[in-house]
């Protein structure tokens, strides 16, 4: 397998700290680059940071993203407590500008995009619309690949420094009570390195689908 140079965004929440770390292990990775609104505290030798404190200015910073071959879009927000307007604003507004300027430099890169289980742009709930209109344009763009990832519950990895006090006491017991709608981490990482080197025969990964790229 050759070595893949990346970008990844939302390491400073779990799931992308989680999906750093296991990249970071990885002997599939050459490099890191995270985008990050503010500082995240590491250092490694595959790693590098580019603090972009507006994801819909990306353009201002076109030579420092170029020649990458996959992109790891982790960011994200919770609905919880926002209008429609806002969460829109951040969860499709700026991923699809993130997206639009990455395929512009680089039309040859992988896009994967950390979504939710149960999306769904016809779904009852704000949330699955808005996330549910981000996948549908986000194929749209072009890119060698695209694929979402549409995970559930997801136990972290070793070392992880950003997990909510709340989700903390039932790491160890969803994924025996509720096997089939847990993930780790590792295998979300995993797949998406797998996706990013050979594709995938679909573009919405449920959790049967991202278990089963994160071993193929």
């Amino acid at each position: 397998m050759n070595t893949l140079k990346i970008i990844l965004t939302g390491a400073t929440g779990m799931v992308g700290e989680g999906v750093l770390l296991h990249c970071l292990q990885s002997s599939d990775i050459a490099e890191v680059l995270m985008i990050n609104r503010r500082h995240y505290e590491m250092s490694h030798p595959k790693l590098k940071e580019l603090l972009v404190p507006d994801f819909s200015r990306l353009h201002e910073y076109a030579g420092q993203v170029s020649g990458y071959d996959a992109c790891f879009y982790c960011a994200g927000i919770s609905s919880v407590g926002m209008g429609e307007a806002d969460y829109t604003r951040i969860t499709y507004d700026t991923t699809l500008n993130f997206a639009k300027v990455l395929a512009n430099i680089n039309p040859q890169m992988v896009f994967h995009f950390v979504t939710g289980a149960h999306t769904n742009n016809h779904g009852k709930q704000m949330w699955q619309r808005v996330k549910g209109k981000t996948e549908d344009d986000l194929m749209k763009l072009g890119f060698r690949g695209q694929y979402n990832f549409r995970p559930g519950f997801m136990k972290p990895v070793k070392g992880q420094k950003n997990v909510r006090w709340f989700f903390k006491p039932v790491i160890a017991v969803f994924p025996y009570l509720f096997p089939r709608q847990s993930l780790t981490l590792h295998e979300v990482g995993q797949a998406m390195i797998n996706g990013a080197v050979k594709g995938y025969n679909k573009q919405i990964l449920e959790i049967s689908d991202i278990k089963a790229l994160a071993t193929g």
